[in-house]
């Protein structure tokens, strides 16, 4: 499978798996956590996408469980991990409300806790995951640097950021913000016109699309009737499963968008790379997109 350099050797595999559902499975056991990233790996997927809050601030702690009992899969992954949302939950079932925290304090103790929970040496990219709006950019900027400089995190990037928001804190970065994960599937597709692609193809930054599949809709039918019938009829004549071709449709745009897919059911993990093999040509991209949308393109 084709890598996507994101920065000097930082390279992610072109569809990220992604382990926010990890502790929804009935199996958590670290055998079957291995058996998903085995079965990803046959496929050419090497990516993984964290959270420090996803499973209630345990999906990590699952990853490294199953990353000492296989320690050899280390070398042959990226590991991708976010923070910045605080919820009371988890470790943090204390607090009184949900809030962000981009401070360089919360940061630091989160990218220590992560390498230790993941028993892991290095973050291969870190994520800021929300705006936040108490930001001090002057401080966020100079700890994102220095994670970088004593070898904690490789690259940095940032997740549901708007132009305006990476602008300024690559303002105060000696490093560049490589990539910034947002929402882009067929269903939500605002991305594609309202700036935020056009902003990261400027800057030569990475588009990490999470939801690909709008949370199932695309594939339910419950949001657009029209559009999951279109997306099952043209899967038919593809030979492949509505979701890789769904996924198959972020693929073919220019700017390189790496879609994070995410299931707990092996037989449905071994299927995700069938969307590499769609030749998915521009008339039919657009049938797609004015069935999105609901109409012809102006």
């Amino acid at each position: 499978m084709k890598k996507i350099t994101l920065a000097g050797n930082l390279y992610l595999s072109r569809i990220i798996y992604g382990m926010w559902r990890l502790t929804d499975d009935q199996d958590v056991s670290a055998k079957h956590i291995q058996a998903k990233i085995e079965a990803c790996l046959e496929q050419g997927i090497s990516s993984f996408d964290q959270a420090d809050i996803y499973g209630a601030y345990s999906s990590e702690t699952l990853l490294g469980s199953a990353l000492r009992q296989a320690p050899g899969l280390r070398e042959q992954i990226e590991i991708i991990t976010k923070c910045d949302i605080v919820a009371p939950i988890g470790i943090h079932s204390a607090k009184r409300v949900k809030y962000y925290d981009t401070s360089a304090a919360y940061i630091t103790s989160s990218v220590e806790r992560s390498l230790v929970e993941m028993s892991i040496e290095q973050i291969d990219l870190f994520l800021l995951h929300r705006p936040d709006p108490l930001m001090d950019a002057n401080e966020t900027g100079a700890i994102l640097d220095s994670l970088i400089d004593c070898g904690k995190v490789k690259a940095v990037g940032v997740s549901n950021f708007r132009p305006w928001d990476t602008d300024l804190l690559q303002s105060r970065m000696k490093h560049k913000i490589v990539a910034n994960q947002i929402e882009i599937s067929l269903q939500e597709n605002s991305a594609l016109t309202n700036g935020d692609l056009a902003h990261l193809q400027t800057h030569s930054m990475v588009p990490m699309a999470w939801s690909p599949l709008a949370g199932g809709k695309l594939i339910d039918g419950i949001a657009n009737p029209a559009l999951t019938t279109m997306l099952n009829q043209m899967a038919e004549g593809f030979n492949v499963a509505p979701s890789s071709l769904a996924i198959a449709w972020l693929l073919k745009h220019s700017g390189n968008i790496l879609p994070i897919v995410g299931s707990n059911n092996l037989q449905r993990i071994k299927l995700f790379s069938q969307a590499l093999d769609i030749d998915l040509d521009r008339q039919s991209w657009f049938e797609l997109y004015q069935a999105a949308n609901g109409k012809e393109v102006a």
